[in-house]
């Protein structure tokens, strides 16, 4: 790899000519009028810019907390790749470089190969810190191997950061969470949404119809270049999988090898509204899940011994949460909000379940401490809302009429009561949405195209459910899917299961794949 800054007089050659194009001309052979071809140019313009420019890594925002292997620096980007030589932005990198040292005790240090760029989920959530993952034994390997690389995606803070609203608003009191809202209640919830969706574009302005996954995968595409790669190597967890699908589809050939961790389901019919609903449903049975693990530990908890008592002891707290919140900041809303989120990890269920028990037996404190509003967090919370929102939004069509959303919510609810009406209230600013809407790509690769990549995904998993992996081994000619059986928990790679880590560290370190699709056993479950 070239050293970060400096200038090849290829590079240099390659941007004057990239720069002395017409503005919003197609690359050579493309259709003048193809879609997307000045978005392609643009994104040649500021990858070769990239390229040329590196990155120059240093301290870090925030650094006095931070462990000093981590070192970062900042990528521009075009704000609209079809415009390339106008407004533009920057996306903070961060870093922490390969130790070359032996984690396997095998006498041999590790073979140096390069970045692994690693894009968590949300959309909103940001991969700068995410390089630390290498000071975690299961990273071990991979990190004495590889550049660990993560960054703030667009609209991200520190990246250009989105706002919609006061973050003071952003903080909820505590209010009802109803199975069956009322006209009444729907109404006021619209009424909030188009509000939040008229604040985004109040505060953004014309801007906001840049914020979306296709270009987050153009930015992708610069960050490789900025870090000197020629090919790109690709961990993409949650949403991150759903940016890396866009890029194995418009960028095949700068592909080295790409992990798909916990997947997105990338069908351009479900993008949007299908996908908001499916993971309401599949809430349902991660809810399950949890009320059968609390049953099998009634001794620890006291809150029933089947399903049905569990059920009974949520909705009594949920009830006397109505009447009176817990500390004045918890309601019911709360406190589904603090077990949907157990939904996305098993680790939560102790600390869920423990808060529950104690909140029935008399001491709210666990409850306030974890289902509570955190004042001192409401800017980073606005903002990732902020940018889920926009994303989610620009990605493709969504229901513009409230009748077709009361219509879902309610069916949804009938069989999936848990999430419902949460994901109705979640998305439904994308029913006001000012901004352009994004056509979703059909991502497809044929045979050869894309190199072998891999795709993990947990049986259960509420948040991307497993379909969707399904859905995407289909459409990657050459992907390998590797199954955690029995799996809830939301991102499987780096965790506790040593099958699943075997494969992901072959395929990084050894460009080694399973002959064919594979699964590992269950996790163990979480201890009380």
């Amino acid at each position: 790899m070239r050293a970060v800054g400096r200038c090849t007089a290829a590079g240099s050659l390659l941007l004057a000519a990239l720069a002395a194009a017409p503005a919003g001309a197609p690359p050579a052979g493309a259709a003048p009028d193809a879609p997307g071809a000045a978005e392609r140019r643009g994104t040649e313009v500021a990858a070769a810019r990239a390229a040329a420019a590196g990155i120059a890594f240093g301290r870090c925002p925030g650094a006095e907390d931070l462990p000093g292997s981590l070192r970062c620096g900042t990528v521009t980007v075009p704000l609209d790749y079809a415009h390339p030589g106008g407004e533009r932005i920057e996306l903070t990198v961060g870093r922490v470089r390969a130790t070359g040292g032996d984690p396997g005790g095998s006498g041999r240090k590790a073979a140096r190969q390069g970045a692994l760029v690693h894009l968590p989920g949300g959309p909103g959530a940001s991969g700068l810190y995410v390089p630390l993952l290498g000071l975690l034994p299961e990273w071990k390997r991979l990190g004495a191997a590889y550049d660990l690389v993560g960054y703030a995606p667009r609209g991200v803070a520190p990246s250009a950061p989105l706002s919609c609203q006061d973050p003071e608003a952003f903080v909820k009191g505590p209010r009802p969470a109803p199975e069956r809202p009322s006209a009444a209640v729907r109404r006021e919830r619209a009424a909030e949404a188009g509000a939040y969706a008229r604040g985004c574009a109040a505060r953004t302005g014309d801007a906001l119809r840049h914020y979306h996954s296709l270009d987050n995968a153009r930015d992708l595409e610069v960050v490789r270049a900025a870090l000197g790669e020629r090919r790109l190597t690709f961990l993409g967890a949650s949403y991150g999988t759903y940016v890396g699908a866009l890029y194995a589809e418009m960028f095949p050939g700068r592909v080295r090898r790409m992990v798909f961790d916990s997947v997105v389901n990338p069908d351009p019919e479900d993008i949007g509204y299908r996908n908001a609903l499916a993971r309401a449903a599949a809430f349902e049975g991660r809810w399950t899940d949890l009320k059968r693990w609390i049953a099998a530990h009634d001794e620890v908890y006291g809150l029933g011994g089947t399903v049905r008592r569990v059920q009974r002891a949520y909705r009594r707290a949920s009830a006397r949460l109505g009447a009176e919140p817990a500390g004045g900041t918890v309601g019911p809303a709360q406190l589904r909000a603090a077990f949907l989120r157990a939904g996305y990890y098993d680790d939560l269920w102790p600390h869920r379940t423990r808060a529950l028990s104690a909140y029935l037996g008399g001491d709210p404190g666990p409850l306030v401490e974890q289902a509570g509003p955190h004042p001192e967090a409401a800017v980073e919370a606005e903002n990732a809302s902020a940018v889920r929102t926009a994303v989610e939004c620009n990605d493709g069509p969504w229901p513009a009429g409230l009748r077709i959303w009361d219509r879902d919510g309610t069916r949804l609810a009938r069989r999936a009561p848990f999430a419902a009406w949460d994901t109705v209230w979640t998305y439904l600013p994308c029913a006001f949405w000012r901004a352009p809407r994004q056509r979703p790509l059909d991502v497809r690769t044929a045979p050869g195209e894309l190199a072998p990549t891999l795709i993990l995904a947990g049986e259960r998993d509420a948040v991307t459910p497993y379909a969707g992996a399904r859905e995407l081994r289909r459409r990657l000619a050459g992907s390998v899917l590797v199954t955690e059986r029995g799996t809830g928990t939301h991102g499987v790679a780096g965790g506790p299961n040593p099958c699943v880590n075997g494969h992901l560290e072959a395929y990084l370190l050894r460009g080694r794949l399973p002959t064919r699709d594979a699964a590992c056993a269950p996790r163990p479950a979480p201890e009380p």
